[in-house]
Order: structure tokens, then C-alpha cells, then sequence
């Protein structure tokens, strides 16, 4: 549930994100995703601490939070927000400290922002007065509990960049060469399985990749792993049949060996000849020695 309050004052109309819708937009995702007080998110995997003013995400996670309901013809890629958000931080208007895995976002002047609670509940009047109060995700009363309440069942997510994410793509696009019109899946959930794979069951990410390209690329096979999480369940039996030799084809095993003529199979050694019979040898030396007599006529 949504909880809590930000202000905004009038003076954002004269600031460069007034002229741009999805710009603006940003901005004020920004600053309902900010942390009321200091916390703790769950996020790629890791305990993250923000404190008050901050959040955290990734390159996915905020594309996938801005674009959320909006048309395909509408949405702003990842690359675009991240590019407004380095001009915002170029801006003063934030600052972004980044890692391998995740970036913690930080508003600049927090509290001008943060509306306190005696000022809502009470009614009064503002110093200066807002155009309009805003829902904000996080509230100091209730993320305590919230937190606890949804620490178990929370769903993890991952940076575009991270590996375990980068796996998740990898499957998928191999297994869009065998049907191209495979439907995209949740990259989170897969990735969480690749997470699962090389965290609990001790593959290295070099495995994973292999055992993609193999299962794609076997008949029987890539009609079953369709997922990560068939991916890890079937890992062990696919690594045997792997790591097995290459069979013969069965045409080539149940081929008869053809059996050859003896004579083909004897040597010359083995050849005998028939002898000529007394007749035969005289007729022979005859001729041989017409042969001579004629070739001394010719002179040869």
C-alpha cells in the first residue's frame, strides 16, 4: 500500500523537466521511490542500506518501474533514463553512486521535499505551498513493518548488466533461433534461478552458458528447457548425456560388412597359375621365334 507524502512546489514549472513530459515523470518517480527514513531493500541478491532521500535500482529496474502500464509505443528505453538521470545529477538536482550491481540515488535537499507528518495531519499551511500532495511509497511508519512482512516473499531483482540477468537474455535468445516466436519471459524470476544455480548448486556461470547452448542445440532437449528453473532441474541429467562419447548413427551400427569375392581378397603371393601343356609351350616357342627371325629381317 501506498503511504506517505512528498511536496512539490510551483517553482518546478520554470525548471528544464517542465518541457519535457517523460522527463518530468522521472523526476517524480525519483522522488517517490526515495526513502522516507533509512532502510534496508533487498535488491540483486544483496541487503542494501539507503538512508533517508535515497533509493536503489538498476538500469532494468527503473525502466521496468517508469514503463509500467504504458503502450510499447510509448515507453522510454532504459539508456534514455539513465541518460536524464546523469543530466539531473548535473543538475544538482541528485547524486548517483554506482556499483557492479546496482546504483543508490540520492536526492539533493531531501527535506525540502519530505513532508512531515504533524504538517499533513494537521492541515496547516506551508511556508510555501505545494501544488499538490503526492502518495510516496515508503513512510517511516510502516516500512518496518512492511519490510518484515514482505522480507520472505519479496521479489528479487536484478541489473540488466548483472550476469545472473545477462544468462536469463542468453537462454532466451537461444531459444528464439529455434522458435521466434517464444514469449518474453520474466527476466527477474530466470535470473533468480541462474542465481540459485550458481550460488546454491555450486555452477560456475561458464557451465550455465554451456549447458544452454548444449540443451538448445540437442533435438530432445530443447523442447523440455524452456526456462531457468527447467534449466536447473534437468542440469544433472543433461551433464550426463553431455558428457557422453558420440554414437554412431544406428544405420551405421546395424550395417552388415560386405563380404568381398576370394578373389579380391587374395594376395598376389596367394595367386596361382595354370601351367601350359606340352602343345601349348611349343606353339608358344614358334612364335617367339618367328618374332626374332622378322625383327632381325627388319633390322630392329
Amino acid at each position: 500500500m501506498d503511504i506517505g507524502y512528498i511536496k512539490l512546489y510551483r517553482k518546478i514549472t520554470h525548471s528544464f523537466v517542465w518541457t519535457n513530459p517523460n522527463m518530468l515523470k522521472l523526476w517524480l518517480l525519483c522522488l517517490m521511490k526515495a526513502s522516507h527514513s533509512g532502510n534496508k531493500f533487498l535488491f540483486n541478491g544483496q541487503e542494501v542500506h539507503v538512508s533517508s532521500g535515497e533509493f536503489v535500482t538498476g538500469g532494468y529496474a527503473i525502466a521496468k518501474e517508469f514503463n509500467e502500464g504504458v503502450s510499447s509505443d510509448n515507453q522510454v528505453v532504459g539508456r534514455t533514463l539513465w541518460r536524464w538521470l546523469k543530466k539531473f545529477e548535473k543538475e544538482e538536482m541528485l547524486s548517483i553512486k554506482s556499483t557492479t550491481k546496482y546504483s543508490v540515488i540520492t536526492i539533493k535537499n531531501w527535506n525540502e521535499y519530505k513532508a512531515n507528518d504533524n504538517q499533513v495531519s494537521s492541515g496547516r499551511q506551508a511556508t510555501v505551498k505545494p501544488v499538490s500532495t503526492i502518495k510516496n511509497d515508503k513512510n517511516d511508519k510502516n516500512d518496518k513493518n512492511i519490510k518484515d512482512n514482505s522480507r520472505k516473499s519479496a521479489k528479487r531483482t536484478y541489473d540488466v548488466d548483472s550476469n545472473y540477468y545477462q544468462l536469463s537474455v542468453f537462454l532466451f535468445e537461444e531459444m528464439k533461433k529455434n522458435n521466434p516466436e517464444v514469449k518474453t519471459p520474466d527476466f527477474d524470476k530466470w535470473a533468480d534461478e541462474v542465481r540459485k544455480m550458481v550460488d546454491l548448486d555450486g555452477r560456475k556461470e561458464e557451465q550455465v552458458k554451456n549447458m544452454i547452448i548444449w540443451s538448445q542445440s540437442n533435438d530432445f532437449w530443447k523442447g523440455i528447457v524452456l526456462s531457468t528453473k527447467k534449466l536447473r532441474e534437468k542440469y544433472d541429467q543433461m551433464k550426463v548425456q553431455a558428457l557422453q562419447p558420440v554414437k554412431k548413427n544406428s544405420w551405421q551400427q546395424n550395417a552388415k560388412k560386405e563380404e568381398l569375392p576370394e578373389w579380391a581378397n587374395a594376395t598376389k603371393s596367394e595367386t596361382k597359375e595354370t601351367p601350359l601343356s606340352p602343345e601349348q609351350q611349343q606353339v608358344l616357342n614358334e612364335r617367339i621365334s618367328k618374332l626374332k627371325s622378322t625383327g632381325k629381317e627388319a633390322g630392329v
